[in-house]
């Protein structure tokens, strides 16, 4: 049972079809940037709250938010930070992430976000594959900076900025926000075109990609989720890292809607209906399979959502989790290149557990094809791309994988797609070979390399294993160098390893040895029969979570 759509949600400018939305959407103008975004709400709504960190309590209207940014926009060039300068930023929930970012944008200069998980190695790889001249870094995390073996010579301390307390010779990133000035104006004039983040995706050719996303980027992306339904939305939740492509845009979605976004330091699925019903909030993303697991509660329905968003959920308790949490679940899909491709508009309720992810929002057309790029008929199954304005300028450095992305001027996704007749979307199976962990991306290859850089291991292949909790977990298969046997090289040593050069929802949980891989004619793993080898790919493996052989 779903919630009816009150008149009163209702944007007035509006229309009441999903079509005509898009269409509508698509003719407004878009502020000129993030800078110019947050000016005109600071204008219109100067005393209105911009944010409320939910655990720390820190709140900020957007008359401070505006002050602030500015100011540190100002320290952060009286230090160097210009137009075009690469700034990694590794910072967890806290109002000086989005700070950061927002006054990156404001000068123009490009963001490099860091997963504050990451190891010594992953931060050498992301700093360097990015070019980051300076780095934005929570005094928390700065014996992973210790533990770099590849930083630039040019990322000097005097160029480490330190959300903290700095050691000599870096610098204190509340004094470059004491000594701005709250009506800075940026020296360079900053476009929707010019690049605002590099953005990394796990890909699946290897090491993660710097997804390159401009101004135009941010500001489609939130205006179509601000809009595509024509409501208005005063409180929203974000929950989930900063340094993930979500909180960013649902923070520009805020500011669209002139709205206070709730802050959390960290997802939570048993804080959660608690958070909606304390804070009154009227949308988010919801992490509708796990908390569908947790043992009903009479509370579970007290909120005022108007919408939530949901990825991948299973259509046979589509209708029931809406019954339960007393929302309105609206699945879609999108990826890091895109941001948001296809939605399903909140209106058509008969498509409630149909496993469809939509149609096309605005800003997008999408298409399923066959190899050669051309369309295959409604109903057959083929690769869906997508093209349109504000999505990715490219790979960063990486003008191969670039061409290879494209068909034309036409994204290819990797996943494989059908088209109804009435034209809504169905994702059926991935193209590419990426194992989704909870919210996370995880690139095979890049688990696949740490594995055979530990001398006791010849080849590895690293696998999806399904998991009622996050839909997927990593399994590798390993073999072992000749005269090696499991009781020389345990798991607990192969898991070691990975945990010392990979973040923690990276490391395997599942160890299976083999003496032997099934090979293709020209000596290629064949991963596919591995997949089909046993009904249960736990079996013969080490589960390190439950410490047991299954």
């Amino acid at each position: 049972m779903q919630k009816p759509i009150q008149p009163s949600w209702r944007l007035p400018r509006y229309s009441a079809d999903p079509l005509e939305r898009c269409r509508q959407l698509e003719a407004e103008p878009l502020p000129a940037s993030t800078a110019a975004l947050l000016d005109e709400a600071a204008a219109e709504v100067p005393d209105r709250l911009a944010w409320r960190f939910i655990d720390s309590g820190e709140t900020a209207t957007y008359r401070e938010v505006r002050a602030l940014v500015n100011r540190l926009a100002a320290g952060l060039a009286r230090i160097g930070v210009a137009k075009g300068t690469h700034v990694a930023v590794m910072v967890p929930n806290v109002p000086q992430f989005p700070l950061t970012w927002l006054a990156i944008g404001r000068l123009g200069a490009v963001m490099v976000p860091v997963n504050v998980s990451y190891t010594p190695r992953e931060l050498d790889y992301i700093v360097g594959d990015g070019r980051a001249e300076f780095l934005v870094i929570a005094e928390e995390f700065l014996p992973v900076a210790d533990g770099m073996r590849a930083r630039p010579a040019t990322l000097t301390d005097d160029r480490v900025v330190v959300v903290g307390r700095p050691r000599p010779g870096m610098r204190d990133w509340r004094s470059l926000v004491d000594g701005g000035d709250p009506d800075f104006v940026a020296p360079q004039p900053v476009g929707l075109d010019d690049l605002l983040n590099i953005q990394y995706t796990s890909g699946t050719t290897g090491f993660p990609k710097g997804v390159l996303q401009a101004q135009r980027y941010w500001i489609t992306q939130s205006r179509i989720n601000a809009f595509r339904d024509g409501l208005r939305y005063e409180r929203i939740l974000i929950s989930t890292p900063f340094y993930y492509m979500d909180p960013q845009w649902l923070l520009l979605m805020t500011f669209h809607q002139r709205a206070t976004a709730f802050i959390a330091a960290r997802q939570s699925t048993t804080r959660y209906t608690e958070w909606l019903a304390t804070w009154k909030i009227q949308f988010s993303l919801m992490p509708a399979e796990v908390m569908f697991k947790h043992p009903p509660a009479a509370t579970d329905g007290d909120n005022e959502i108007r919408r939530v968003n949901v990825y991948g959920l299973r259509k046979e308790i589509h209708a029931a989790v809406e019954k339960r949490f007393n929302v309105n679940a609206r699945e879609a899909f999108g990826m890091t290149e895109l941001g948001s491709a296809t939605f399903m508009p909140l209106e058509v309720e008969d498509m409630t557990g149909s496993g469809s992810c939509g149609i096309a929002g605005p800003f997008r057309e999408c298409k399923v094809v066959d190899a050669e790029g051309r369309e295959v008929p409604r109903g057959e199954i083929g690769e869906l791309i997508v093209r349109g304005s504000g999505i990715l300028q490219g790979y960063f450095n990486k003008p191969e994988a670039t061409r290879e992305a494209f068909h034309g001027d036409w994204f290819r996704t990797g996943d494989l797609f059908r088209q109804d007749a009435r034209g809504y979307f169905f994702i059926v199976g991935r193209v590419k070979e990426m194992i989704r962990r909870s919210s996370e991306n995880i690139a095979a290859r890049e688990v696949e390399a740490v594995l055979k850089d530990m001398p006791q291991i010849v080849e590895a292949a690293v696998l999806g294993v399904p998991d009622e909790i996050r839909k997927e977990e990593v399994k590798a298969y390993v073999i072992l160098q000749p005269g090696l046997t499991r009781d020389d090289v345990p798991p607990q040593a192969i898991i070691a390893h990975a945990q010392a050069q990979l973040a923690p929802f990276k490391v395997p949980r599942y160890i299976e040895y083999r003496s032997e891989f099934p090979r293709t004619p020209s000596n290629k793993i064949r991963k596919p029969v591995l997949q089909q080898e046993k009904p249960d790919l736990r079996a013969d493996s080490w589960d390190r979570v439950d410490g047991v052989w299954r």
